[in-house]
């Protein structure tokens, strides 16, 4: 009898304790331990960005230039919206998978580099409706670029990774260009 005495008493002290440090917490809807049984996972995707500035229908504009843009070397402050198709090969009428949604901008002084910030929308198969987002730092003349992959939402809920870009074509005129994109997302 004192031993169940006892246990009840000490199982009202640690429900106290819970109850009174969480008393403060009132923004706090709901905490729970997550479990890592969950196989995470890595998909390896390759598709196709293509970048179109020229023509009847552009798929990236420019939104804003600062006052020096066109007389610095480097395009500094120049800010580009985009929605560029995302396509399985490097051709035009390849199967489109998704849109390269956001902006880059011009964010260097002495060197040819862009801020990059877009989402990766997927609008084919599987993946149709979910994200992967996309935010760093593309110094566009290397021949290989890579950049965090900073979350996702639909299957890429949780996401994290990177991607490496490469340039396939590039019009020296038109600023047009097509980019390889190699994404390398860890997921659940």
């Amino acid at each position: 009898m004192a031993t169940s005495i006892f246990c009840s008493l000490l199982l009202l002290f640690f429900l106290s304790c819970v109850t009174s440090s969480d008393q403060g917490n009132t923004y706090l809807n709901s905490s729970r331990i997550v479990s890592r049984a969950t196989a995470e996972k890595q998909s390896h995707f390759r598709f196709y960005f293509h970048d179109i500035v020229s023509g009847p229908n552009p798929t990236a504009i420019t939104l804003a230039e600062a006052p020096g843009t066109n007389t610095s070397a480097t395009l500094f402050g120049l800010v580009v919206m985009i929605d560029d198709l995302l396509t399985t090969g490097p051709e035009n009428n390849s199967r489109s998978v998704g849109r390269a949604q956001g902006f880059y901008a011009s964010a260097e002084i002495e060197k040819m580099g862009l801020l990059m910030a877009m989402n990766f929308v997927f609008t084919d198969g599987k993946y149709n409706g979910s994200t992967i987002a996309i935010l760093g730092h593309n110094e566009f003349l290397s021949p290989v670029r890579e950049m965090p992959i900073v979350r996702g939402s639909g299957l890429f809920r949780f996401a994290r990774g990177y991607v490496q870009a490469r340039t396939h074509w590039l019009d020296q005129n038109t600023h047009d260009a097509i980019v390889e994109y190699n994404v390398f997302v860890n997921h659940y």
